[in-house]
């Protein structure tokens, strides 16, 4: 029977630990960098995307932010932040879902995103995720995306990726989003090797 995406997910925060995984950082450092960089007030709505059992969260609540929400494939890492969290995980909302499934009913100030949109690597999953994103977040607001570089890995935890430029991503993520500014930076993994990103943020101008 055919593994499917939840169903490989799951089955990676189900077998390893945090310093198994490459993308696990003990600071964000650059994903806060690009949030303060916004100002949003401490009541902004903000999604982080596959934010899995990423310490993200944490460093927001304690920064004061009220309105957070984690969305991840995998419930066993979502699980797995709640844990980590204790009791400030109820200040939290947490949504188990496929992006390319997500039908938000709200509205985001902020979308946050560090190494899940290169795991899309079919145009159709692509159009699903950006059509998400572009319901979920309302003029004003931001985009934070960080993904593998054309120096980056062509393939992460046993599955392809796609690479992007900052031109690449920019002709993806046309109409109704303004950059802001792009950077690329090395990530260093818990095993000690490098893995390059590319880091993008918008502002959304428009519903278009």
């Amino acid at each position: 029977m055919e593994t499917t995406r939840k169903d490989h997910w799951e089955k990676i925060y189900e077998t390893k630990q945090p310093n198994e995984v490459s993308w696990t950082q003990k600071f964000p450092k650059t994903s806060l960098e690009f949030i303060h960089s916004f100002n949003l007030p401490k009541s902004a709505r903000i999604i982080d995307i596959g934010g899995g059992d990423s310490k993200l969260v944490d460093f927001l609540l304690a920064e004061g932010f009220e309105n957070i929400t984690v969305l991840d494939i995998s419930s066993k890492a979502l699980e797995r932040a709640k844990k980590r969290l204790g009791g400030r995980a109820n200040r939290v909302t947490w949504i188990p879902s496929d992006i390319t499934e997500f039908s938000p009913d709200t509205t985001y100030d902020l979308w946050h995103d560090r190494a899940t949109f290169h795991f899309l690597t079919k145009d159709t999953e692509i159009k699903k995720y950006l059509s998400a994103m572009r319901k979920s977040v309302k003029p004003g607001g931001y985009v934070i995306i960080g993904t593998f570089s054309t120096k980056g890995p062509k393939r992460c935890s046993g599955l392809d990726v796609r690479q992007y430029s900052e031109e690449t991503l920019m002709e993806q993520l046309n109409g109704g989003l303004e950059k802001i500014r792009c950077i690329t930076e090395d990530h260093i993994t818990p095993f000690n090797t490098k893995q390059n990103f590319l880091f993008c943020s918008f502002r959304r101008t428009s519903l278009s």
